[in-house]
Formats: structure tokens, sequence, C-alpha cells
């Protein structure tokens, strides 16, 4: 295999790139100036030691100082601590943020668990969902929002988030799990959604 089948084929697995678009993305690296090409090739060699993953909310962040291992969002005491929004992907985090609607904490689950297979969910942080609830409970975690897709794989994914929930209640710890409002129309992903659809969902969640 040849190295431009080799780069077609890392293209292909990117997020809903095709092989005709995985293509179109390799033959436009061969066309680019050589200046830009070794940049493009520096600054993804470079990527995974500019940005690192959030130690509480697991999205990357572009970290600025050495020894930190939270993001701006988890840091800040202007944030309510009381409130944990959960979802499937960073861009989640970005489109919610861009609504400005949302003032409380992220965990980001790395993806959804398919309907049709189920087995999906060992591969996502479900483990590290359940610690971190686990910690902030003390500190006074009242609600839990489930924003994910509303299809059928992001229904099953909120199934699969409360019964990682639901061992965590007791008589003397309240928690309030809610999902985002039909503001999102049926089969929507999140972040495709505008600002003004995810303020809608976030005020008549329940």
């Amino acid at each position: 295999m040849s190295n431009l089948d080799k780069l077609i084929a890392k293209f292909e697995k990117f997020p809903g790139i095709g092989g005709r678009q995985a293509k179109r993305f390799a033959f436009h690296v061969l066309m680019m100036p050589e200046t830009e090409a070794d940049e493009l090739g520096s600054l993804i060699g470079q990527l995974r030691h500019s940005v690192m993953q959030c130690a509480s909310c697991q999205r990357y962040f572009a970290n600025q100082s050495a020894g930190n291992t939270l993001c701006g969002i988890c840091s800040s005491v202007n944030r309510d601590h009381n409130k944990l929004i959960v979802v499937a992907a960073d861009s989640d985090v970005t489109a919610i943020e861009r609504s400005g609607m949302y003032d409380g904490l992220y965990f980001v689950l790395g993806g959804t668990v398919p309907l049709l297979h189920s087995e999906d969910s060992k591969k996502l942080r479900g483990g590290l969902l359940k610690a971190t609830i686990e910690a902030r409970l003390p500190a006074g975690l009242s609600e839990i929002i489930l924003a994910f897709a509303i299809n059928p794989d992001g229904e099953n994914t909120a199934r699969y988030v409360e019964s990682i929930i639901s061992p965590l209640k007791t008589e003397t710890t309240v928690i309030t799990i809610s999902h985002l409002g039909r503001g999102l129309s049926t089969g929507s992903e999140l972040e495709y959604a505008d600002p003004e659809t995810i303020k809608n969902a976030l005020r008549n969640r329940g």
C-alpha cells in the first residue's frame, strides 16, 4: 500500500467521512504548497503535546501551564458546581457554551451507546462518570442533565447513564436527573443545533 493509499485510509476513519471525501482530503494535501503541508504535519505531530484531557470533565483543552490538569470550566469558581451536564462529545460542550444558557459543569462520556450494539458501552467513560458523581455529591451536586441527541441511540445512551446514576441515590442523597426539553427536534444532533434551540431545550428540561 502506497503512502497515498495509507493517508486515504486514515481519513476514512474520521467521523462522517466516506471514501470519496477521504480521497479529496488526500489529494488536497498533495496540492498544498510544501510549506503548508509541512506545517499541517507538524501541527498534527505536536497536537498531543499541546492539548490535554481535563482530569474532571474529560474534554480536551489547550494547556497553557505546566501541572494544570483542569480545563478553564472545571477550575472556574464562577460555575455552578451543583449542576453536571453529561454529553457525548467535546463538540457538544462547545455548542452548549455557545448558547450562554448553562453555567454548570460538564462530563464528556466519549460517545453514545448504539441501540443495536450495547456492547459499545464498554468503550465509554461510565466508570469515570460514576467516580466523578460520587466525588461531587458531598460538595452539593444536586442535578445531572442528560444532553444526548434526540434519536434512538441518544435515548439508549441516556438509559445507560441512568443505570449508572440510579444506584448512587439514597434516602439522604437526592439527585435530580433531567433531560433536555423538546426544543430539539427528533433526530437532531446537539453539535449542530443553533444557540436558541439549545436555550429552549435547557429551559424546558425535565
